[in-house]
């Protein structure tokens, strides 16, 4: 579904001390940013906030960056860390194409993706999040024995992510392809899980860690 475009979002979101518009200024020194030395976690594609916002209130101890493109939801997830009174997450609209301009090594401790884009066609599989393409890219900013955390609600994604961890260097600690009748504790539920779940939809979950 097409967004409507939000003329005032970008001029909302730069007003905001939470949310940073010009990222790759940053690059080196988001430590000081957060004004702490607390591990980076980082979400890839964070839609309207519901679980930045979530998980960041249960791990005062980390800090959070939260990347999307469209001004248009992520003006919705800067609202939602701001009325949680949510201080350890920053909000950055980013191509995640251009993910390596913005972290230097060893910045990342953690990636979140979620119900990234399934991308079904050959032709187009490149462009998912979890492809060796993209895993490449994380791979200069994670600092050593780091996790990517992956659900999807599509099984050929699922099952093929596998094999592009494996072929990058990951190794899977974690995988479930039914992850709410699974023995995984503390998952926080994002916006399209509760949709996909609500459906019948079995969700899939994995772990993997950078060697």
């Amino acid at each position: 579904m097409r967004l409507r475009k939000k003329w005032w979002a970008r001029p909302e979101m730069e007003e905001s001390p939470l949310c940073i518009t010009d990222p790759s200024e940053y690059k080196g020194k988001w430590k000081e940013v957060f004004k702490n030395n607390n591990d980076i976690y980082l979400e890839l594609g964070c839609g309207r906030g519901e679980f930045i916002s979530k998980i960041a209130a249960s791990n005062l101890d980390k800090n959070f960056i939260a990347i999307d493109l469209k001004d248009e939801v992520l003006v919705l997830a800067l609202r939602k860390v701001v009325e949680n009174e949510i201080t350890n997450a920053i909000i950055v609209p980013l191509q995640i194409a251009f993910i390596n301009d913005v972290f230097d090594k060893d910045e990342i401790s953690r990636i979140y993706i979620n119900f990234c884009n399934p991308w079904p066609k050959d032709r187009h599989k490149k462009r998912r999040l979890t492809h060796t393409k993209f895993l490449t890219k994380y791979k200069e900013f994670l600092r050593e024995n780091s996790e990517i955390w992956f659900k999807t609600d599509d099984d050929e994604l699922f099952t093929e992510s596998l094999d592009y961890f494996s072929e990058c260097g990951f190794e899977i600690k974690y995988s479930t392809y039914d992850l709410h009748n699974s023995d995984f504790e503390g998952n926080i539920e994002t916006e399209y899980e509760k949709k996909f779940s609500s459906q019948g939809v079995k969700i899939k979950f994995l772990i993997a860690k950078l060697l």
